[in-house]
């Protein structure tokens, strides 16, 4: 049984010619190559048959009654569903002007009877090759018309989003932070005109006192990767001052770096916070002293002698009570540091007695809790507030012991560092690295970027089953940037976090 009946057939092959004896010649030889052939006598039949299954390549002879194969040809090329199949004219006639015509009606190729196998072969192979290039190259065509398409109308989707954004929305250069577009939120908040803006750099425009930071920010983007939420001042054309939280995106345009740059104007929020959190707290203090000192007294034994269910419900009552003193406490605290309202009252200090005096301070807890702590310290002099660095360093300690199992170790460490500023200086180390390592369980990537917010935990149960407010990190951080520091965190799921303090040295203030 022959090959080709297992095989798809190499291509469709429709041969119109009126002479039998060929159309038998050239259907045995195709067939044996394992091409498919349809075979008839007439042109209006191989019209007909080109339009019901349109082949992948016709061979047409020139003479034919009724319609000769120029004609047939004429008929194939109007019509959009064989106007691309390649046809190769098949003539005894050897004159020039009949080639000519054959190609001037459409044909591809001419061949001249008597025709030998190998040329009628290679004269098919090469058309059907070229054929399917054309389709590929067709259907490369389509699919960059259709990304062309999709492109376009995303570009469109953008630019109304843009345009009616109730967001301020700018679109800035990475390299020289070069503000390229606004949305008219952008210039409403600002109150810049557009030709004030557009060309012109972030720090030209001069947006307040974080412009340098906000440029900054920008220009470290593609190593830092998408913002989300930072907290700026801004100051308007007007010199009004704004809350704002921007996001910045990386995005190409034309293949140049670009920032897009999202704001929230936050100024309203801010201010209504400050004022509830200024009332609820101070409003808070004194009953919830009142009850603790009412809760002490009968903790005392002076009002009776309670049972065991009545000392384990003043218990429970006793903690949620401090637990609610120390989270009104945390809320003044980190509020004023915000504010400016708590001032840094820096003096030379040594590191080294910082950091003993805190694990000295955490160690009853270590204990408690069956954990070890190793502290490493280096004596070298810092410029700093020593109680609220104390005040630091103990809440770091505090979280490790918190969220470590029984037997496990927290490693207190510090290195001289070469300067990490954006601007180096000397040559000699400026920097005190403070690290607190634990083999806790570790937290989330997603937290890892919001675990310094206020209220941000890595678990919503933390503040009730470990006791914290979900400001501690937040005041860390304060405490840290008012130093000319820098506070973050390494962290793996089930294997431990490492929370890193940089502060400068004496020297270097």
């Amino acid at each position: 049984m022959p090959t080709q009946l297992f095989n798809s057939p190499k291509a469709d092959i429709l041969v119109i010619d009126d002479t039998p004896e060929n159309l038998n010649l050239l259907s045995a030889m195709l067939t044996e190559q394992g091409y498919k052939v349809r075979s008839v006598t007439k042109g209006s039949t191989g019209l007909r048959g080109a339009n019901a299954v349109p082949p992948d390549l016709i061979l047409l002879d020139v003479n034919m009654p009724e319609m000769n194969g120029y004609e047939v040809c004429q008929q194939l090329k109007t019509s959009d569903r064989t106007r691309d199949i390649p046809v190769i004219f098949i003539s005894a006639l050897g004159d020039v002007l009949d080639k000519v015509k054959a190609f001037a009606v459409g044909g591809v190729d001419y061949i001249t009877k008597p025709f030998q196998l190998e040329e009628v072969l290679a004269r098919i192979e090469n058309h059907l090759t070229i054929r399917n290039l054309q389709k590929q190259l067709q259907a490369q065509n389509q699919q960059l018309q259709q990304e062309i398409r999709d492109r376009t109308k995303a570009e469109e989707k953008f630019a109304k989003v843009f345009r009616s954004s109730p967001n301020p929305i700018a679109i800035a250069t990475i390299s020289e932070t070069r503000l390229l577009d606004v949305n008219p939120s952008f210039l409403k908040m600002s109150g810049y005109n557009v030709d004030e803006v557009i060309g012109h750099t972030v720090t030209e425009v001069d947006l307040g006192k974080n412009t340098v930071a906000i440029a900054q920010t920008i220009q470290r983007l593609p190593e830092s990767g998408s913002l989300y939420n930072l907290e700026f001042e801004f100051s308007t054309k007007s010199a009004e001052l704004k809350t704002i939280l921007l996001s910045i995106e990386l995005i190409d345009l034309a293949g140049v770096p670009c920032a897009l740059l999202i704001a929230n104007d936050i100024t309203e929020r801010k201010r209504l916070e400050n004022e509830f959190i200024s009332l609820v707290s101070h409003e808070l203090r004194t009953p919830l002293t009142s009850t603790m000192g009412a809760l002490d007294l009968l903790g005392s034994g002076q009002l009776g002698t309670l049972t065991a269910q009545g000392q384990k419900v003043l218990s429970i009552a006793t903690n949620n009570t401090e637990r609610l003193i120390r989270l009104v406490n945390d809320i003044l605290d980190l509020e004023r540091m915000k504010s400016g309202k708590i001032f840094m009252r820096k003096a030379k200090c040594n590191a080294a007695e910082l950091l003993i005096t805190a694990t000295e301070a955490m160690q009853a807890m270590a204990d408690k809790l069956q954990v070890k702590l190793i502290v490493n310290p280096v004596a070298v002099e810092l410029w700093a507030d020593a109680d609220r660095l104390l005040q630091t360093f103990t809440n770091l300690l505090s979280n490790a012991i918190k969220f470590s199992e029984p037997g496990d170790t927290v490693w207190i460490g510090a290195t001289l560092s070469e300067n990490q500023s954006i601007e180096p200086q000397a040559d000699a180390p400026s920097y005190l690295l403070i690290t607190f390592r634990d083999e806790g369980r570790g937290i989330p990537e997603d937290k890892l970027q919001i675990i310094f917010e206020r209220f941000q935990q890595v678990d919503a149960s933390d503040s009730r089953n470990k006791g914290g407010t979900g400001l501690g990190l937040a005041i860390c951080r304060n405490i840290v940037q008012q130093h000319n520091g820098k506070i973050w965190v390494q962290s793996a799921l089930g294997e431990g976090s490492t929370f890193y303090v940089l502060l400068p040295l004496a020297d270097s203030n």
